[in-house]
């Protein structure tokens, strides 16, 4: 059931009481569908519960036998659904019993047929046995993955009971989130038990859409009854179900469908679900540039300690908006540092400091030619490899206009006539500050002019609390034996943040401004937010960010409320924490972030003092 790179909606079809399971999965596969889900029990072969009851005592298989289709198929095409009568939580100590062992064979079986997953509908907060048990399934062997299929809005039972007294003291009823998280927090968050989120009529908040949207959520249940008919009789969804639809559409799931074919053929559902999935590609530079690389952990470049490799140069000098927008700046700043009446005799000095294979370089020529301006370039880098690709283009392209400096910016230390008027440079990381930025600006800035113009001018990062099981996973699961045991947990991480939810809008941290005039000059910072939480939720880890000023008004951003459309070159970056918290809609989450220096290196810790508190993360950037 792979649907990675699809052109169209992967699709699973269910069907509620299956004659013949080679004949179903020819009809669905007929109609695109891409797998069935069948009851794991046929109905044929039901067994009654109830121990007093003589039909508890048949002597009858179990269901169907294996041989009925080939062990590809069954690993392809079939996702099992448990029996719903089984009820591992009834109060009934027998009706108990009798489903805990029906559910150890069901189990057993799908795990001996190779069905990939199997479904299991929750309805409500008393599944606490079964979460125990499917639990102790998922940790012990391989088999199935467990879908857990959720009403995206828990549906109001009273309604239904015309005489049910109204009683204004009673608090709402219960969110299906809850039931869920519930669920998930008693199976330990374990990677292999997901959603199944059923889609029904009622379209829910946007803040319960949005916590919905960093879970872990493996398909989408449409049951036909939510389909209304077109002029021409075919199935489509209302608008705001489509809207619904085109935001889940980003995690790349897939989409189940439920029910008799209302509108002639089941085949046009499926049809339907892939004209809006085709609607809803997202061709932003950003999106295609991301594609594969969806909430996966990266370390953090280090192009201080290391020199970056050519395909790396490559991959960010595509970036159809970073060097855009440094292009503006740099013509700004050589505009107000020439004046008109000095365009023909005045010359600039630019300096391109860690210059990489020249982008920067190309950008301030080009902005001197728009100005009418006459500029002189030092081209400074400390990479060899990548002084080889300057040296050829000073050849072929630049000729004396561009200096080549083979050298690290903080070593080398120019004549006073060739200081410069404008010191330009891209070292940003994606929390700002975490390349060294700071470090790196403050040493070359020995060799900017008093009235020197430094770009980037200033740039802030902000952090916010995040939600993501699906990360909380990622980084539990990347442990390194040679390192501390906390390491997974304490390790900041770039990652392009898709199956989350904030749990609070980010706040400004850590301003860095250039030049630093201050006398002595200390990178250390030490920062105390306090964040108000929008909804009952579980606390993952931080998200970072950053926003730039590299002159005046031209600004380049990542942070989600201003972010650059369709730059790429920055992903946001992850602090986890070592135990999840829960939290409260309306809780006080209190953050206390450090960025500490030594001589050696630089690393932040971090910790929560409200409304539990956390140990310090990273002590002494371990």
């Amino acid at each position: 059931m792979s649907h990675s790179n699809r052109k169209r909606a992967s699709c699973g079809l269910d069907i509620t009481n299956p004659t013949d399971l080679e004949v179903c999965i020819s009809t669905g596969t007929h109609s695109n569908y891409e797998f069935i889900c069948v009851p794991i029990v046929h109905t044929r072969y039901a067994y009654e519960t109830h121990p007093d009851k003589l039909a508890s005592k048949r002597n009858v298989p179990l269901t169907r036998a294996d041989v009925i289709l080939s062990g590809n198929d069954w690993s392809s095409y079939i996702v099992g659904r448990l029996d719903p009568h089984i009820d591992v939580d009834s109060p009934v100590p027998t009706l108990r019993k009798r489903s805990e062992e029906k559910l150890a064979r069901e189990l057993k079986y799908t795990s001996h047929l190779g069905i990939p997953a199997i479904l299991i509908k929750l309805h409500g907060m008393k599944h606490v046995n079964l979460a125990r048990i499917l639990y102790n399934s998922v940790t012990k062997d391989s088999g199935p993955q467990i879908w857990l299929q959720v009403p995206i809005v828990a549906p109001d039972e009273l309604k239904f009971e015309e005489s049910a007294p109204v009683d204004f003291g009673t608090p709402p009823p219960v969110s299906s989130w809850h039931w869920w998280n519930q669920f998930r927090l008693l199976a330990n968050q374990n990677q292999r038990i997901s959603v199944c989120l059923e889609i029904g009529d009622k379209i829910p908040s946007e803040m319960e859409l949005q916590r919905w949207l960093g879970e872990p959520i493996k398909t989408l249940l449409f049951n036909t009854s939510v389909f209304l008919t077109n002029k021409k009789g075919y199935p489509v969804l209302s608008k705001s179900h489509q809207a619904l639809l085109k935001r889940f559409i980003r995690l790349d799931l897939q989409i189940i469908v439920k029910g008799p074919a209302r509108h002639g053929d089941i085949s046009f559902y499926q049809q339907y679900l892939s004209y809006v999935y085709q609607q809803s590609e997202n061709n932003d530079p950003l999106c295609t540039y991301a594609r594969g690389f969806e909430d996966f952990l990266q370390i953090p470049l280090q192009p201080l300690m290391d020199n970056l490799e050519s395909s790396t140069y490559e991959v960010f000098e595509k970036d159809p908006v970073k060097y855009s927008q440094y292009l503006v700046a740099i013509q700004a700043a050589i505009t107000d540092k020439i004046k008109e009446e000095d365009k023909d005799t005045k010359v600039l000095t630019v300096m391109v400091v860690g210059a990489g294979r020249g982008p920067l370089v190309k950008a301030s020529i080009t902005a001197a030619k728009n100005a009418s301006r006459r500029i002189k370039v030092f081209a400074v880098e400390k990479n060899p490899n990548a002084v080889i690709t300057l040296q050829h283009r000073k050849i072929e392209e630049w000729g004396d206009m561009v200096e080549v400096v083979s050298s690290d910016m903080r070593d080398w230390n120019p004549p006073p006539e060739d200081h410069a008027d404008i010191l330009v440079s891209e070292l940003l990381g994606s929390f700002g500050d975490n390349e060294l930025s700071p470090e790196c600006l403050d040493g070359a800035q020995k060799f900017l002019k008093p009235d020197g113009v430094s770009i980037p001018t200033s740039y802030t990062s902000y952090i916010g609390p995040i939600q993501s099981t699906k990360l909380y996973n990622e980084y539990r699961n990347s442990k390194d034996e040679t390192k501390h045991p906390k390491a997974a947990f304490e390790t900041p991480y770039v990652v392009h943040l898709l199956n989350r939810v904030e749990l609070a809008k980010p706040k400004a941290l850590f301003t860095f401004d250039h030049p630093n005039k201050d006398k002595y000059i200390d990178n250390t910072r030490y920062e105390e937010l306090s964040f108000t939480i929008n909804s009952d939720s579980i606390l993952h880890g931080f998200g970072g960010y950053f926003e730039c000023s590299l002159y005046k008004d031209v600004l380049i951003s990542i942070l989600p409320a201003t972010h650059s459309p369709g730059m790429f070159s920055w992903f946001p970056i992850m602090f986890p924490i070592i135990e999840p918290m829960q939290l409260k809609k309306g809780e006080t989450l209190k953050l206390h972030f450090w960025r500490c220096v030594s001589k050696t290196h630089v690393w932040y810790e971090w910790s929560i003092s409200e409304p539990i508190t956390s140990p310090i993360h990273n002590p002494n950037g371990r």
